[in-house]
């Protein structure tokens, strides 16, 4: 068997071994499963484990929380607070804070029904620590490689020569052609969003730690790496740039008295980073919700007739991999697309007239 399709396998059979614990619930809920992958947390969810007496209790590994409530700063572990919610809805913990499992503060800590400052090492956090470091590992590893070689020795092989076949294609096919001239300037940006977000949306492939996390399908990371690219767009813009957009070349009618054309420029400036930031985290986060709810199939059809069961759990494992393998082939087109529309706009806030209308 291909070894792709391995690990294919493996990771579908690691995510239904994730969900068994509440293959037999009569509550089983396939809504609350996806959200539980795709929000942030405090803590890192692994699995349930059903105890003798028939209650679940969840395996999770504890991560810091760091607050400022009324009485001050506390840092502690979030296995202080409890696996269960009360009658409030609400996990209880020390200092008089809690998790709010419901309502408009759900999964926030709050103090008194409130919400308080909260800087903790949540589950999206940790998982890009651990990206970033990884990914901090192959490009030193790679670097390692060429500073022992010279330009003329043999080309490297191996993951070296993965790292090496991704950068230059990156570099040659999506930011020089998207920037133009003084491209290298921009390519070591460029090509940090391009392997940060593929690293991300790999590792959020993997359904057990250091993986899973929904990094890049969180608007908050999505709405950086956008802001980052914005920052360097309009400080990459030149007197032609801000013309065409104050006093672009249009009819007078059209700009004085009423500028209608410099005002629908001016609001380009900000749908363009708009749209990077909802087109990574929509495609991420709906290509995580599917993946995730496709094995549920199997638990909501565990009561019904063994023909029903046995039927839709096979179509459940073949979509499972077919969404996992469509899954791999969009965590690079994401990174691709999200750095080719930053190289592309870059580029049009450089470009000289001539070269409009070449």
């Amino acid at each position: 068997m291909n070894e792709y399709l391995k690990l294919r396998l493996l990771s579908v059979a690691l995510l239904l071994f994730a969900l068994a614990p509440s293959m037999n619930a009569a509550d089983f809920s396939a809504k609350e499963v996806v959200l539980e992958h795709i929000k942030d947390s405090h803590e890192w969810h692994v699995t349930d484990v059903k105890k003798a007496d028939g209650t679940i209790h969840p395996i999770a590994i504890p991560l810091p929380v760091i607050v400022n409530s009324s009485t001050g700063w506390h840092v502690f572990c979030s296995s202080k607070f409890e696996h269960h919610a009360d009658a409030n809805g609400l996990r209880q913990g020390p200092y008089g804070l809690a998790i709010a499992t419901e309502g408009d503060n759900a999964g926030k800590i709050v103090e008194n029904g409130e919400p308080v400052l909260d800087l903790s090492i949540t589950k999206t956090v940790a998982v890009m620590f651990i990206n970033v470091i990884i990914l901090l590992l192959c490009i030193l590893l790679s670097a390692r490689w060429y500073k022992k070689h010279t330009a003329s020795d043999k080309a490297p092989g191996g993951f070296v020569g993965f790292i090496e076949m991704l950068v230059m294609y990156v570099v040659d096919d999506i930011i020089k052609p998207g920037v133009g001239k003084g491209y290298e300037k921009y390519a070591p940006y460029l090509l940090t969003c391009f392997f940060f977000i593929f690293t991300c949306n790999v590792m959020g492939l993997i359904p057990f730690p250091p993986g899973s996390g929904n990094v890049t399908g969180n608007i908050a990371v999505t709405f950086f790496l956008a802001f980052c690219t914005f920052i360097v767009v309009q400080f990459s813009g030149n007197k032609h740039y801000w013309k065409d957009i104050f006093w672009p070349d249009v009819p007078t009618w059209l700009k004085a008295p009423i500028p209608i054309i410099p005002v629908i420029e001016f609001v380009g400036i900000f749908t363009k980073p708009f749209a990077l930031m909802i087109r990574l985290f929509a495609n991420i986060m709906a290509g995580h919700a599917i993946a995730v709810a496709m094995p549920c199939i199997i638990f909501l059809v565990a009561t019904m007739a063994a023909g029903v069961f046995y039927s839709m759990s096979a179509v459940s494992i073949i979509m499972s991999i077919f969404m996992m393998c469509l899954e791999c082939l969009v965590c690079f087109i994401q990174a691709m697309v999200f750095t080719l529309l930053s190289s592309v706009f870059i580029g049009m806030a450089k470009a000289e007239p001539e070269h409009e209308h070449a």
